[in-house]
């Protein structure tokens, strides 16, 4: 079988494709990006797809849109390793794979509620990472340490 009959998602004219998706977690990307509040754009998402890479892998195809450096940080918080892939008329034009930053600044809300950065806001959270895995983080101001699951409740 060619690549084109094999195809189960309908390639996107211009975008971005985020790729390498920890299984379960496609729905996660989607919440970030704010996609269910865009009427305007189209998205393709693929759950529980084979990968020789992962075993299983999940994969967001987002029409007309391309991800900025705050959006492609909040998925490398989901998806650290994830490939992305910025395609024009139907050609892929970049791809790179998502690294946490050792600093992350503005994307998340730090878990104390003390903390100055949620009560001042002047202040932008700031944390430093500690573990990719598992994921572990540090505030800045109140140096409280976050991991994986409190994180991703704390994506802004």
């Amino acid at each position: 079988m060619t690549e084109e009959k094999m195809l189960k998602v309908e390639k996107i004219r211009r975008g971005t494709v985020i790729d390498h998706i920890p299984v379960g977690r496609a729905f996660k990307v989607l919440k970030i990006l704010k996609i269910s509040t865009d009427p305007g754009v189209t998205v393709s998402i693929a759950i529980h797809v084979k990968s020789k890479k992962m075993g299983l892998k999940d994969v967001v195809k987002i029409e007309d849109r391309i991800l900025d450096s705050s959006e492609l940080n909040k998925i490398a918080l989901i998806a650290e390793g994830g490939t992305i892939t910025i395609v024009e008329d139907y050609s892929v034009i970049k791809k790179f794979v998502v690294k946490l930053p050792d600093i992350i600044t503005g994307i998340l809300k730090c878990s104390n509620a003390r903390c100055v950065s949620n009560t001042e806001s002047v202040i932008k959270p700031s944390f430093t990472l500690l573990s990719k895995n598992p994921l572990s983080i540090k505030c800045h101001y109140c140096e409280r340490e976050m991991e994986t699951d409190e994180i991703m409740d704390s994506i802004l």
